[in-house]
Formats: C-alpha cells, sequence, structure tokens
C-alpha cells in the first residue's frame, strides 16, 4: 500500500473536528434535541427539494409523483436555481450547534457539507457545454426508460400518460442541448472527433429512428399494456404513443444524430485527455478529488497504478505455470484471449445461466460473511440490444420498496466472442452479489438513515468496495479454477491499469492508441475491447480512479481493524461496519472505522 493513501484525504474541518470524537458513542445535552430536529428538518427538505427540482432522479429511486417532469438540468436558469439550492442548504447547516446534535446525525450533517461543497465546485467549470456522450447522459437514459426496462413504471394508465409528458419535455431538453453543444464549439470545449462518431451512431439507431413506430424500442410498453387496460384505453394509449414516437422522439433524436453528424464533428478535438483543454488540467484536479474523494495527485496514483500493475504481474505469471503455459505473459495473454476452450458458450442463455451457477454457489458463503442482507429482489438480464455493442455490464438500482428488482445487465454482442476467462465470477461479485446489490440496496432499505443519504454515491466507496468484494472471491468460495483466478487477477490488473492511462490520457499527454496499447501489453482483453474502455476513459475523466483507489483503502482499513481488534475482529460485523452508513467519501470511512470498538 502506496502511504499516501494513509495520509492525503479532505477534511472540512468545521464537520470534521467533532466527529471523531463521537463516532460511535456519547451522551446527549439537553439542546441536543433542538440541533436534531433541525438537522432532520434540513435532511427532510434537501431531500424533498431536491426530488422536484431532479425528477428523473426521483423516479430512479422510486419516488412517482414526478413521473411526468423532466429537468432541463442544462439551462442557464437551471443552474443558476440549483446553485442557490446547494448555498441555501449549506446556510442552514452552518447555523446548526453540530456539537450537540446526534453522533449520527452530525456524521449526517458531515456528509452533506461535503455533498454540497463538491455539487457547488462542479457547476463553476461548465461542463453543460458537452451535455452527454456515448457513455452517458439522457438520451440513453431516456431510451432505457422508454423501453420499459428501466424505472420508469407502466403499470397504470396514469404511468403511461405521465410518459407521454415526460417525451414532450425531452424535445426541449435536446434543443437546449444543442445550444450548449455549440457553446462548446464556440469556446473550444469540444468532445473527441472518435467518441462523437459514436453517439451518431446511438442517436440514429434503427430501433430509435425508425419509419414505422411499432417498431420503436419507445413502443414496447405498448406491446406489454397490464391484462386490466380495456380495449378503450388501449387504443387511446397505443394512438398516443405512436404519434409521440412519429411526431417527438424520432424527429428529436434524428435531430441530435444529424447535428452531431453535420457540425459538431468537425469541430471535435483530435486530442485524447481534457488538460489539452482550456484550464483542462485544473478540470482534471477537480475530476479526481471528485472521484477518488481523496487529495492524491496525478503524479501519485499513475506511480501506485505501475506499482500494483507490476504486482498483479507477478501473480499472473504464477496461474500461468498452474496453467502449464510455457510461453511469455503476452503470448499467455494471446492465448487467453484466442484459444476456442475459453469460448464455450453457442447462445447468450448459456452465458446467463452461467452467472445464475455462480449466485447458487455463492449465496451460502454470503450468509456467512455478511449478518445483513438486502430485501431488495435481484435479477440478471442481458442487456437490450440498442446499446448493447457500446455498454458494458453494470448493475441497475432496484427501489428500495422492493417493487423494482435490483439488475445485474450483461451484454452479450457475440456470444462466441465471450470468454470464460474474462472475470466472470469476479464480475458478478462486483456488479451484482455482494459488490453493487449490497451495497446500494442496503443503503436505500436502511430506515435509520436520512432520505437523501439513502440515495447518495461516491464512485471511491461504491466502485472502491465492490471491487473489495472480487478481492474476498476466495473467502466466498470462488476461484477455485486457474480459469477464474486469471479472469480474477485480469479485473483487477484492469483497475490497476486504469490509474496509470487515466492520469496518462488527462494529465501526461498520451494518446488513445498509446493507452490502448499499455492495456493489451499488460491485460488478456481482445483490441475492441481496451478500445471501448479506453474511450469510455476518455469521455469519463477521472472515473475509473475511483475503484482501485477505493478498494485499496477499504482493504487497508480492513487489515488496520484486523490488527487492532485481534481475535475480537469479525469479517460479518466489519461488512456491517462500512455499508451501514451507507455511501460515504472515504475519508469519513476512515474516521468511523478508526474508531470502531466492537461491543
Amino acid at each position: 500500500m502506496n502511504s499516501s493513501l494513509n495520509s492525503r484525504t479532505i477534511v472540512i474541518p468545521r464537520l470534521a473536528s467533532v466527529l471523531l470524537a463521537v463516532a460511535f458513542v456519547g451522551t446527549q445535552p439537553l439542546s441536543a434535541q433542538n440541533s436534531d430536529a433541525e438537522l432532520a428538518r434540513i435532511f427532510a427538505d434537501y431531500h424533498e427539494q431536491y426530488l422536484i427540482l431532479f425528477p428523473v432522479e426521483a423516479t430512479n429511486f422510486g419516488d412517482s409523483r414526478y413521473n411526468g417532469l423532466l429537468q432541463i438540468d442544462i439551462s442557464e436558469d437551471f443552474i443558476a436555481r440549483e446553485s442557490q439550492f446547494y448555498q441555501s442548504i449549506q446556510q442552514r447547516l452552518q447555523k446548526v450547534e453540530l456539537e450537540t446534535a446526534s453522533p449520527q446525525l452530525q456524521l449526517m450533517a458531515e456528509i452533506l457539507d461535503y455533498e454540497l461543497n463538491m455539487r457547488l465546485t462542479k457547476l463553476q467549470f461548465g461542463f453543460e457545454r458537452i451535455p452527454f456522450q456515448q457513455f452517458g447522459g439522457l438520451p440513453l437514459t431516456f431510451a432505457q426508460m422508454g423501453s420499459g426496462s428501466s424505472s420508469q413504471p407502466f403499470k397504470t394508465v396514469a404511468d403511461y400518460d405521465q410518459w407521454l409528458q415526460r417525451c414532450s419535455a425531452f424535445k426541449v431538453w435536446a434543443d437546449v442541448s444543442i445550444e450548449r453543444f455549440r457553446q462548446g464549439i464556440d469556446t473550444g470545449y469540444v468532445l473527441p472527433s472518435i467518441l462523437v462518431e459514436r453517439m451518431v451512431t446511438q442517436m440514429l439507431d434503427p430501433t430509435i429512428v425508425t419509419e414505422d413506430p411499432t417498431k420503436s424500442l419507445f413502443y414496447q410498453p405498448v406491446e406489454k399494456f397490464p391484462d386490466a387496460f380495456d380495449d378503450e384505453v388501449r387504443t387511446r394509449l397505443a394512438q398516443a404513443y405512436e404519434q409521440a414516437i412519429a411526431g417527438v422522439l424520432v424527429p428529436t433524436y434524428r435531430r441530435l444524430g444529424e447535428f452531431l453528424r453535420d457540425e459538431y464533428l468537425p469541430k471535435s478535438r483530435n486530442s485524447a485527455g481534457i488538460s489539452s483543454l482550456e484550464n483542462g488540467r485544473q478540470q482534471y484536479l477537480f475530476w479526481v478529488k471528485y472521484w477518488t474523494t481523496t487529495e492524491l495527485t496525478p503524479d501519485e496514483i499513475f506511480q501506485i497504478g505501475q506499482q500494483e500493475v507490476e504486482r498483479i504481474r507477478n501473480e499472473m505469471n504464477v496461474v500461468k505455470g498452474e496453467m502449464k503455459f510455457a510461453g511469455s505473459l503476452p503470448e499467455f495473454f494471446d492465448y487467453l484471449r484466442t484459444d476456442p476452450r475459453f469460448k464455450p458458450f453457442s447462445s447468450a442463455d448459456e452465458v446467463i445461466g452461467f452467472f445464475h451457477d455462480i449466485q447458487k454457489r455463492l449465496e451460502p458463503n454470503l450468509a456467512r460473511a455478511f449478518q445483513t442482507t438486502p430485501k431488495t429482489p435481484f435479477e440478471i438480464r442481458r442487456t437490450e440490444s440498442f446499446r448493447e455493442k457500446t455498454a458494458s455490464a453494470e448493475y441497475m438500482p432496484g427501489s428500495a420498496d422492493g417493487s423494482r428488482p435490483g439488475i445485474f445487465y450483461c451484454p452479450i454482442p457475440d456470444v462466441r466472442e465471450y470468454n470464460i476467462t474474462g472475470g466472470m465470477e469476479s464480475l458478478f461479485l462486483h456488479e451484482a452479489l455482494p459488490g453493487h446489490h449490497y451495497q446500494i440496496s442496503l443503503q436505500q432499505e436502511n430506515t435509520l438513515l436520512p432520505e437523501f443519504a439513502k440515495f447518495l454515491w461516491y464512485g471511491a466507496y461504491g466502485e472502491g468496495w465492490a471491487l473489495y468484494c472480487e478481492s474476498i472471491g476466495n473467502e466466498l468460495g470462488l476461484y477455485q479454477d486457474p480459469e477464474q483466478k486469471i479472469g480474477a487477477l485480469g479485473d483487477e490488473m484492469h483497475r490497476a491499469i486504469r490509474l496509470v492511462v487515466d492520469v496518462g490520457i488527462h494529465w501526461k499527454g498520451w494518446t488513445r492508441d498509446q493507452a490502448i496499447e499499455y492495456m493489451m501489453d499488460n491485460e488478456p482483453i481482445s483490441r475492441d475491447g481496451a478500445v471501448a474502455e479506453i474511450e469510455r476513459y476518455m469521455a469519463y475523466a477521472g472515473q475509473a480512479l475511483s475503484y482501485k483507489i477505493g478498494q485499496l483503502k477499504i482493504s487497508e482499513l480492513r487489515q488496520s481493524c484486523e490488527d487492532r481488534l485481534g481475535d475480537r475482529f469479525s469479517l460479518a460485523e466489519f461488512h456491517d461496519q462500512v455499508l451501514m452508513n451507507g455511501c460515504m467519501p472515504l475519508s469519513i470511512l476512515q474516521r468511523r472505522l478508526s474508531a470502531w470498538r466492537p461491543d
């Protein structure tokens, strides 16, 4: 472990100064009742106003009150209101006598203040000049929602009508996004051309831009009307959906695609990283802090990445010997990528079935490693065809009330190339159980957390936890054959490589091809896979850093607790301590676990 991970954390002095002393125990003075009541009001007001401001987020959280609304979150008016909102909550927090509040609410206040600071800082950079890209943004999530495969409910007549209302606002959002892209052109703040080419293909995908509305993915909810709908309702809604698809959605997506192709692409940039942009290095420093919740510098992260790559290469050589392969490590990677024995699947159902088998083998061991398990249902699904070619495996959170399951999405664009050494067990540990599904579901289900805290996300914590779950695969009964061992090491190597290539691209001036070659030299990944990953890092500066930095910190904290507690250490209790208060910055998590004393 690099010592800089211990020494560099973000501290918010006023709130942090009172947290450690009362992290787990303490007697409240009489005035605590007033402080607790005021904090509870602030938390409730923040959450409710946030849902009103971001109705799509409300839908994602399982709150259906605003399902017909769509925020134009890239408009100047919206951004001004957003900033004013955060400042007003911050001002209210500053007036509370935090020293007299309960330990739990002090913790929540510190987390909220951190969140507000980061959000206000983010608004200063003008990131709205790139409203979306090929790995994220409203046009992609809108298609998922409208297909009925995501958080937008299609169970009642009101649900169907609310989606039509939301569709009408999407046209407005798209018009504003084009204006913002043009501002980016005028100020030289544009995407790399290779990413724009991918976006054009997405916007003009035939499942979205189609002459026959009934062939559109947005028509799928019509094909799945609830049995309770009578003929009159079915006829009305079918006609309304055909009109919305033909009159609003198809023209809007076509306009976005044609704008990107004809106007934006010629003005896009050739460089891979944001440091080539005006103020780009300051932007990257922000993203590093945003995604890691530390004050590690890009150069320090680059060094950590190189050290981890070397360590994992040595472990890969051990497994290479177990598999009786005599060649070099790059030759071994090529063998894993290309040998037909590692591509045994003939149908997508077989791939999904393999993941179901992992789940069955894993569940008995999870019961021993976790005291608290989620109630939210869990499903495994293949990624939708319209985004499968460019998508990565991912987890879609369920709703806290259990009405919508947590979903592990697996893209299978070509089943003949689906490789069993690609880390199928480690992938499941990360994206599904106990990774994202446990962490996010337990956070949403926790009745002791204020509502705002049930839906917070910090990549270093959330992705760090998921990668930590990969690291304990042996303890959970997996990684018993060399194919899955090398797959797990490949996944860990992948996250270590990210530290190197993300900093390389956005800080050290690496080209796209340079980053692709570094990745292929150090892990068993196909060229197409490496291209997709590097382009993702080009689009999401700093996001790729969160996984390994978070995992290293959580593993370090576990070792520290084991050393300090000795025989009193319980892995299941440790996991509870990590997860019990939801997602938080690593600096706050470290202070909490440093003060943990088992009952």
